[in-house]
């Protein structure tokens, strides 16, 4: 597995985890939501988004990585959130919030109107860096996930896979998980190698995340 800090010299590393850190102590705020494609704002800042299914963590990930505990919404709804949210992060970097996939009561037209507006946004974004695919790390892989790396291969998105709730998992089992994970980025062609593991409870994982993410704010030219 390798990533932006992989290759560096402790120095280096040190380095980019502080970028990471002063990236997100700026001020970030939401700005716009979208359910349309033609609702969309303009391209302008480099954006870094996050999927995932439903109750997977994605709000809570959010607001740990910005130190914010209402930023993002944290429903114990599942497959409540149906737009895609944008946050400013201190001018230098868009967030986008997905909806979540894969919740079972959900309704058909829901799941293939989430299936449009993203294959849509996802093939057509200029500024999109990289998509934050998290998986829960304390079950296995579903078939919503699976078919949601799909769709981000077929639209040439690069994705990284996140795992989140790793406070909730046991030593043996989530190695067992980050097996998985690394199987899935040999899978996928879109996948980022580079596997991170989180906890949004204990903060375990954040400032590599954060690392990662500064990196990515200051890359130039299509996604890497």
């Amino acid at each position: 597995m390798s990533g932006y800090l992989d290759a560096r010299t402790e120095e280096e590393k040190a380095s980019l985890v502080e970028a990471g850190r002063l990236l997100f102590c700026r001020p970030c705020s939401f700005f716009f939501a979208a359910q349309r494609l033609d609702q969309l704002p303009p391209p302008a800042l480099p954006e870094i988004a996050f999927c995932g299914r439903s109750n997977v963590g994605k709000s809570s990930l959010i607001n740990a990585l910005t130190g914010q505990k209402s930023l993002a919404r944290v429903s114990n709804t599942p497959g409540r959130t149906k737009q895609l949210n944008f946050f400013d992060l201190g001018g230098r970097l868009t967030l986008v919030d997905m909806p979540g996939y894969g919740y079972a009561q959900a309704s058909k037209s829901v799941k293939e109107d989430w299936q449009g507006l993203m294959f849509d946004f996802l093939r057509g974004r200029p500024t999109l860096r990289r998509i934050i695919l998290l998986l829960d790390a304390r079950v296995e892989t579903k078939a919503s996930d699976r078919a949601a790396m799909k769709l981000l291969t077929d639209a040439a998105v690069t994705f990284q896979i996140v795992l989140t709730k790793s406070d909730d998992v046991k030593p043996d089992r989530l190695r067992s998980r980050q097996e998985e994970a690394a199987s899935l980025t040999r899978q996928y062609t879109a996948a980022h190698p580079l596997i991170v593991t989180t906890s949004s409870e204990t903060g375990d994982g954040l400032p590599l995340l954060k690392a990662e993410i500064a990196a990515l704010a200051e890359a130039e030219g299509p996604p890497a």
